[in-house]
């Protein structure tokens, strides 16, 4: 094998992803000795019989095989940053689908920008041991995630991250980084094969009027969520009113937001002005959060948090831990991806403002279901997408657990060639 000029042997890894390409080339290869024998009038009405057959996928199941499906997203996080950012991030996430493609089958290997992900996951969904490799940013995560949920494969395969867009807390959480750092994909390919099968809780979002209120006095707003379903978080407040102000302003004037410094401008112009209007400073007086029967509302209202966080990982906002340390939790149990249990956080200005150095924000609860009531329009966002949500009532329950690929910190074992 001849890669970058230089040769080289395959590693047990690129031995192991490569072998369904193997198959269909060993495959191939007879079909053309075969066909060796035909005249050549014959050869041409066969290939024009064949051209509208679809491409069928029939595995050998084995314990030590581990097909692998790869997702790119050429595109995530070009919604955030400035124009030459964008054009950097697409040559990035370009060079990464044709390296894949370089060492995998390129039937393995599907760009997002060009179709959704469910066709391939229905034509794979019959291969055992098979893993998936998403490409991009959480929201990437997200859909293939959404994907699976529709399809209903048993069993589900896990999902691993190779961090391309921008965020990047759940890929952060499963110790994949927060950026692809031009790691050799045949290094990418044994950690995906290499890491540990976790469980991510995965939440629901269910949305109704608020009961409380009659119709005539609902305010303006949408009267339902961006997604239905968070991985990340679910949050409410000042940190949903900026992103909002952030989308809003550059849906009317996108020529306005090509630079990443201007974005990062506007982010803070927009808080300094809603920490100025106090538009968030009322919050706690327009909600009520109830967290498995308990009622939250009156400590909510004591300490006046301007931000309330549903917070499902350990890491927010781009790396931050706004549950704490892992040694700080005191009256609560440490914070976990897959206990069935949702933390639930307030935030005045000021822990908002000390998140970014290390601080965190008032431990209110861990539950399994929220009930939460708002009387008012409120900022929301649900793992980063943000609406302004008329008065509601907001059930918070657990969905499901989806499997993913945790990256392993060190590797235990390497892998032998004569497997």
């Amino acid at each position: 094998m001849v890669l970058h000029g230089k040769a080289r042997g395959p590693s047990a890894c690129e031995l192991r992803w490569s072998l369904l390409s193997l198959q269909n080339s060993l495959k191939a290869s007879n079909r053309k000795k075969k066909r060796t024998s035909f005249k050549r009038k014959a050869s041409k009405r066969g290939t024009e019989e064949n051209k509208g057959r679809p491409f069928v996928i029939k595995p050998i199941s084995s314990p030590l095989m581990k097909p692998l499906l790869v997702f790119v997203n050429p595109k995530s996080g070009g919604n955030q940053v400035d124009t030459y950012w964008v054009f950097c991030k697409a040559l990035e996430g370009t060079k990464v689908l044709q390296m894949f493609m370089w060492y995998l089958n390129p039937r393995q290997v599907f760009d997002l920008s060009q179709e959704g992900p469910k066709d391939a996951l229905e034509l794979y969904r019959k291969v055992p041991n098979l893993r998936i490799l998403a490409c991009g940013g959480d929201g990437t995560v997200g859909w293939i995630l959404s994907i699976l949920d529709e399809l209903q494969l048993s069993p589900q395969p896990p999902v691993g991250v190779l961090p391309l867009g921008t965020g990047n807390d759940l890929a952060r959480t499963l110790n994949w980084g927060g950026g692809y750092t031009d790691e050799p994909v045949s290094k990418i390919l044994c950690q995906v094969e290499d890491g540990t099968i976790v469980q991510l809780d995965r939440w629901n979002l269910h949305v109704e009027r608020n009961p409380d209120l009659p119709p005539e006095e609902l305010e303006d707003g949408v009267c339902k969520l961006p997604l239905n379903v968070f991985n990340n978080y679910f949050s409410l407040g000042f940190d949903a009113h900026v992103t909002l102000e952030f989308h809003e302003s550059r849906e009317a004037n996108p020529e306005k937001f090509n630079s990443r410094f201007r974005n990062k401008m506007f982010y803070a112009g927009a808080a300094f002005s809603d920490f100025l209007q106090r538009s968030s400073r009322d919050l706690s007086k327009h909600v009520k959060v109830v967290c498995d029967g308990t009622d939250l509302t009156p400590k909510i209202q004591e300490l006046k948090f301007q931000c309330i966080v549903f917070l499902n990982i350990p890491r927010y906002c781009a790396g931050t831990m706004p549950w704490g340390n892992p040694g700080d939790h005191h009256d609560f149990e440490p914070q976990r991806h897959d206990d069935g249990y949702i933390e639930v956080i307030g935030f005045t200005m000021a822990s908002l403002a000390a998140l970014q150095v290390g601080g965190h924000g008032e431990r209110l609860h861990q539950c399994r279901e929220v009930m939460l009531l708002t009387y008012k329009s409120i900022p929301m966002q649900v793992d980063g997408e943000p609406c302004r949500l008329a008065p509601a009532m907001i059930r918070i329950s657990l969905r499901n657990q989806a499997n993913m690929v945790q990256k392993s910190k060190r590797r235990t074992s390497m892998p032998l060639l004569n497997e």
